[in-house]
């Protein structure tokens, strides 16, 4: 059978008292792993293709790690600190980018994209929510919400807290993974699935969803959404929001250019070009009717917000007697407009 295969991960996790999958950690996720890699973990678990999570106990652990010792030292040393777990382990094993089919799965990709293996858009996550389940994130991992209440009990009992810090489908990236090179003012508001790219600042009212972040250099003040990648050097400020929007088929992201500053209460539902400028308090959707002004503020033709985006050099800004959203740009916008319609 063939040894390629699109992603492979050891990992250690949680599961419920029916033995369901709750989270899944991997240390090391790998993106295209080696066929002499591959090669081994197919004999050691007689692996038969496609997508599949594997559960394997300590010593399955430590044989894989004898056997990828003169292929992978990093992995094999993976392995073997996994052999001595308390914890249920999982080899998942991805032959494609297909759509999910379990919680292991779902939480490799997630994996993928905060190690910065891909880029947000840059995987299939066909339906993650279901395959995510409700749980709460507490200062004893994760819990099913369903055995929470006799948790809480059992730790009062011992003299302990067990402290609730959230109830969703998604926990926060660092609990998994600290990206070199940020700084995050409150980690639980970045979730595991976040993109956080080498130079971002990350405020304390910023936040970051999963398949959603920022190339770096960067300041996050504001909402980055599914689906919003964020280039260099750009400055999302506080309070804006942007619209990403993530579905099964036929994917919208949102990319914001570099450069770019996107004022305080502002927003975004068009992708921008490099160096663009949105004015505090401006929120732009794709039908929005914007004024196309040249370089003497006169106007040129008015158009909706999408005919605009991905264009470089713009400023967005709302004219504070007739409340009309205007759009200035460093070109001409004579030039600018003949683009345009060439590329209609």
């Amino acid at each position: 059978m063939s040894t390629t295969l699109f992603s492979l991960a050891f990992g250690v996790g949680t599961q419920n008292r029916q033995g369901s999958w709750l989270e899944v950690f991997y240390a090391q996720p790998l993106l295209n792993p080696s066929s002499e890699l591959v090669a081994k973990v197919v004999e050691k678990l007689a692996y038969q293709g496609g997508n599949q999570a594997i559960a394997i106990n300590n010593s399955q652990a430590g044989d894989l790690a004898e056997a990828l010792k003169n292929v992978d030292a990093g992995q094999s040393a993976l392995l073997t600190r996994l052999a001595e777990s308390q914890k249920p382990l999982v080899v998942t094993l991805l032959a494609e980018d297909a759509a999910l089919t379990s919680t292991p799965e779902a939480y490799l990709k997630l994996h993928l994209l905060s190690h910065r293996l891909v880029k947000p858009h840059g995987l299939n996550l066909t339906g993650i929510f279901p395959l995510l389940p409700n749980v709460a994130w507490t200062s004893q991992g994760a819990v099913d919400l369903g055995e929470l209440a006799e948790r809480q009990l059992e730790a009062r009992l011992k003299g302990d807290l067990l402290e609730v810090f959230s109830v969703d489908k998604f926990p926060k990236m660092t609990d998994y993974v600290v990206p070199a090179g940020v700084r995050i003012a409150d980690s639980a508001r970045i979730r595991l699935g976040a993109y956080v790219g080498e130079g971002t600042t990350v405020m304390h009212e910023g936040f970051v969803n999963f398949n959603a972040g920022t190339a770096g250099p960067g300041m996050i003040e504001g909402r980055v959404s599914a689906g919003v990648f964020v280039g260099k050097g750009s400055d999302l400020g506080g309070g804006c929001s942007t619209m990403g929007t993530l579905s099964g088929g036929g994917n919208i992201v949102i990319s914001v250019g570099e450069g770019c500053l996107i004022g305080a209460n502002a927003g975004i539902g068009i992708p921008l070009g490099d160096r663009n400028t949105v004015e505090s308090g401006l929120y732009i959707t794709a039908g929005t009717k914007v004024a196309l002004l040249d370089a003497d503020n006169k106007l040129v033709k008015v158009l909706k917000a999408r005919d605009l985006a991905g264009q470089p050099d713009l400023l967005f800004r709302r004219n504070s007697q007739t409340g009309a959203v205007e759009c200035k740009t460093h070109k001409s916008a004579i030039e600018l407009n003949e683009a345009l319609h060439a590329h209609n």
